[in-house]
């Protein structure tokens, strides 16, 4: 199954992704292809492998996902975790310099921005490890009723 979403991807797009990445300290930097825009910066979401598919259904707009044999990848803007508490087994990983195996573009997304949209991938991900979201009052300013 998970070849249908890799040859979904448009030809070429695929092994150019592959050919940036790079690795540092035993994480390897997840590539941004080149003909998307990244102006917010990037870091990553992981979520084992057996909830990718489920993650990719439910979700409207993801962006670029990278996948190894163990963990898939999506890209967030940078900062993402402002204000949240990711749960467990999800990984938030700033830079975007994720623990992983070889991990290949999986899914590209269909505007010119790589990013999944943080806020329904951190519902799902809460989701998935079956616990309430939890939002960090400092994240939002306190509004004054009149």
């Amino acid at each position: 199954m998970l070849r249908s979403v890799v040859t979904s991807l448009p030809a070429g797009r695929l092994s150019r992704a592959r050919r940036g990445a790079g690795r540092t300290g035993g994480r390897v930097l997840l590539p941004v292809p080149p003909e998307l825009s990244a102006p917010l910066g990037c870091d990553a979401v992981g979520l084992p492998a057996r909830h990718g598919f489920r993650l990719m259904a439910h979700l409207s707009r993801p962006g670029c996902v990278f996948a190894d044999a163990d963990w898939w990848w999506w890209i967030v803007p940078s900062g993402s975790d402002l204000g949240l508490t990711w749960p467990q087994p999800a990984r938030y990983v700033a830079g975007a310099y994720v623990p992983a195996t070889r991990p290949r573009l999986i899914h590209w997304p269909d505007g010119s921005a790589p990013y999944t949209p943080p806020i329904p991938l951190y519902l799902m991900a809460c989701r998935v490890a079956g616990t309430a979201p939890a939002w960090s009052a400092a994240s939002a300013p306190p509004q004054q009723l009149p």
